[in-house]
């Protein structure tokens, strides 16, 4: 189902750590995509629908600078994102060739494209931040995306940093980096997450307090109750 706004709102306020605590208890344990670190320090948290791209590695007659102009391009991908999508590239992990760049990126600032994920690197790193997009990413590199990767379309089923990532399943990126939720998990990550933020910072609250940690965190029976009562009132 889409990601709706109500839904949307409930996630920017849980945090990725807490996301992957939630799947974990569905057994889902690949979910965080590894070498996907926040570009600025400080980027809030965002939620949205993935739009997929992918690499291949490079191969001479198909990576070339003249493959920017094919109608399979990231330039032609980039037409096609959705607004309020999150643009999700599987790069390989490849970290000595630049997929985007500040052109690419302005353009997708334009188009309203929430963020842009990868395992990968960014180039033109002055002028990508100079945008304002959000990036997740693994770092910056000067070549361009041809110098190590072949870029072979978009809107399929990708690997980001060890991630199996479907067509609009949803993405949430923060501080701690970026986290996979399947759609026929979101409800239940929505639900669930919420209940945990609360649930955690009312232990943090009692940890301020002074209060020991065994049979608070994890609850004991004695805890799930004060707990309850004190949700009760409000």
């Amino acid at each position: 189902m889409p990601l709706s706004a109500e839904a949307k709102a409930i996630l920017t306020r849980v945090s990725t750590a807490t996301i992957t605590t939630v799947l974990l208890k569905k057994g889902l344990r690949n979910v965080w995509m590894r070498g996907a670190r926040p570009l600025r320090p400080g980027q809030p948290r965002l939620v949205g629908e993935a739009f997929t791209l992918r690499f291949v590695p490079a191969r001479e007659d198909l990576a070339t600078p003249e493959s920017w102009s094919s109608p399979i391009s990231t330039r032609a991908a980039i037409e096609a994102m959705p607004e309020g999508a999150i643009a999700v590239v599987d790069a390989m992990g490849v970290s000595d060739a630049g997929i985007f760049g500040d052109i690419l990126c302005a353009r997708m600032v334009k188009r309203g494209i929430a963020a842009l994920v990868t395992d990968g690197v960014v180039r033109d790193l002055e002028g990508v931040l100079g945008t304002g997009l959000p990036v997740w990413c693994n770092g910056a590199a000067a070549p361009p995306s041809v110098a190590g990767l072949t870029f072979v379309g978009w809107g399929e089923p990708i690997g980001c940093g060890g991630v199996a990532v479907l067509p609009n399943d949803v993405v949430v990126a923060d501080q701690d980096g970026v986290v996979l939720i399947p759609q026929a998990l979101l409800d239940y990550v929505v639900a669930e997450g919420e209940e945990q933020e609360r649930m955690e910072a009312w232990i943090v609250g009692e940890v301020n307090a002074g209060a020991m940690l065994p049979g608070l965190y994890p609850m004991n029976a004695e805890t799930k109750a004060r707990y309850a009562a004190w949700k009760a009132k409000g």
